[in-house]
């Protein structure tokens, strides 16, 4: 399923967190965040192996319904790439919605507070937003920050993509998976299995990893609900595993007869990918 090692322990669902996102012509995009990450000609179309523009990309994905983005979560240089996609796809077509792994359906409250805040003109710090928000420190706050807050201050809604904690500690005490013919494929629950035991380094009991299986199938499905209802055009940032076409949420978007997303993996230089997991590879060099 997956060729390298490497691409299961970079491309993490985040242990600790998820397991205890037509125009003829290239639009002119002018960078919104200078960074090395998105200034680089790294980006290749996973199908074809054709490399691309940053604003090539934003041409691509001007006329997407649904965009899913997969992270390195502790990668600093894809918060940068975050951030820049949602300013840049904002000037090419206006954006419906924007979902977030890291929002539980909890917090919603809180963000629509922030959100409205906002709308409303009144000037809301980060570390106000991130109080009302009731944010999870599991996500640390210093490498999201930039992202939610370009989130919270665009005239779009921003919805949880997670189930809640509450949720988390009754499927690790009485795990189902959700119902569905390609979600439910041995394939799938295989490759599952392994990367949960890789992440483990096999110091983990079936038990365990049926647990933590069902947590990321029931999280999966969770985020295609929510993109599949959001407004479009949509755009969910969510860990690399969720975001992977033959494990992830694209495989639950089929199995609820949703449109397919477009899936871009951002990843780090030296990891694999093919077309089976995403449609567009934006990479970026090892942090020394």
């Amino acid at each position: 399923m997956f060729q390298t090692e490497n691409f299961i322990k970079s491309l993490v669902v985040g242990c600790a967190f998820a397991l205890v996102a037509c125009q003829s012509s290239a639009p002119t995009v002018s960078v919104a965040t200078t960074t090395a990450a998105v200034e680089c000609s790294c980006i290749q179309d996973a199908l074809t192996g054709a490399a691309l523009t940053p604003s090539q990309l934003i041409a691509k994905l001007s006329n997407a319904p649904m965009v899913i983005v997969g992270e390195e979560h502790t990668n600093e240089q894809h918060h940068n790439i975050e951030q820049w996609l949602l300013q840049n796809l904002a000037k090419t077509r206006r954006q419906g919605s924007v979902l977030m792994e890291m929002i539980d359906v909890s917090q919603q409250d809180g963000v629509n507070r922030v959100k409205q805040a906002s709308l409303s003109g009144t000037a809301v710090s980060a570390t106000r937003a991130a109080e009302t928000m009731r944010w999870n420190s599991g996500w640390p706050w210093d490498l999201y920050a930039d992202v939610v807050m370009t989130a919270v201050e665009g005239p779009y809604p921003l919805i949880a993509a997670n189930i809640s904690r509450k949720q988390v500690s009754e499927l690790y005490a009485n795990p189902t998976f959700p119902r569905g013919e390609r979600s439910s494929r041995p394939q799938v629950h295989e490759a599952l299995s392994a990367i949960i035991y890789l992440m483990h380094d096999g110091n983990i009991d079936s038990e365990q990893v049926n647990a933590m299986m069902s947590i990321q199938q029931h999280r999966d499905r969770f985020m295609a609900e929510q993109l599949s209802k959001a407004p479009r055009p949509a755009l969910l940032i969510a860990g690399g595993y969720h975001a992977a076409k033959d494990i992830g949420v694209p495989l639950h978007l089929a199995d609820l007869h949703a449109q397919q997303p477009v899936v871009v993996m951002l990843t780090t230089e030296g990891t694999k990918i093919t077309a089976k997991q995403a449609d567009y590879i934006w990479s970026v060099p090892a942090v020394k």
